[in-house]
């Protein structure tokens, strides 16, 4: 196995303010909190990652409630934050946060209803 480069805290958070301003990094994890509108968004906001994680060959850890999935990212094999963690989180959230209706397409999005709303886009 290749040494990766692990970041130091200063190098984290200038990383995270940068390129993914709503993740956070705490007790040695880069961390999103991803609302939801209820439990069915909250199960596919965890199978997105989920797949995405197990494509990636790097698995975060997941917590979840009701209304929100928190995704913790930390490379355990070089107990630190890696290039692996960057990764895999800025393209966690690319694809939860992507919202066809703020794209110029004919992908319409989900409706503005409360009946069919999953995630709250921030």
């Amino acid at each position: 196995m290749v040494d990766e480069k692990t970041y130091s805290e200063n190098e984290i958070n200038d990383y995270l303010k940068k390129h993914l301003s709503n993740w956070y990094f705490e007790n040695g994890w880069i961390r999103r909190k991803y609302k939801t509108s209820g439990w069915k968004g909250t199960l596919m906001v965890i199978s997105t990652v989920g797949h995405l994680a197990e494509a990636a060959w790097h698995h975060p850890d997941i917590s979840a409630s009701y209304a929100f999935v928190i995704v913790k990212l930390q490379n355990h094999a070089a107990k630190g934050i890696t290039d692996k963690d960057f990764l895999l989180a800025k393209k966690i959230e690319e694809v939860i946060q992507w919202n066809p209706s703020n794209e110029d397409n004919t992908l319409e999005g989900t409706p503005d209803d409360p009946r069919f709303k999953y995630i709250k886009y921030d």
